[in-house]
């Protein structure tokens, strides 16, 4: 299994093409455990007011690219917070 580091650079290379376990393990390295399981949707809580979540779905085993670009922005609003 490929780790965290390695996934992450995979989508920012490329956000097509993802697997959804992947993009979940990057979720949960980042962001915890997800608020709702169970559903085609996992939400995660992001530390900034606003729009505090992160919003990923399981198409086919695979992960939209739209959401790929969408956990980047918030990998990268969480890195320039700390």
């Amino acid at each position: 299994m490929a780790s965290t580091a390695e996934i992450l650079k995979a989508l920012r290379n490329n956000p097509k093409g993802i697997r959804f376990v992947d993009l979940v393990k990057v979720c949960e390295e980042y962001f915890g455990k997800p608020r709702q399981k169970g559903t085609s949707h996992q939400i995660y809580r992001t530390p900034w007011p606003g729009d505090p979540r992160v919003n990923i779905q399981n198409n086919k085993g695979m992960a939209k690219p739209y959401q790929v670009r969408q956990v980047i922005r918030a990998i990268e609003k969480l890195e320039d917070m700390q």
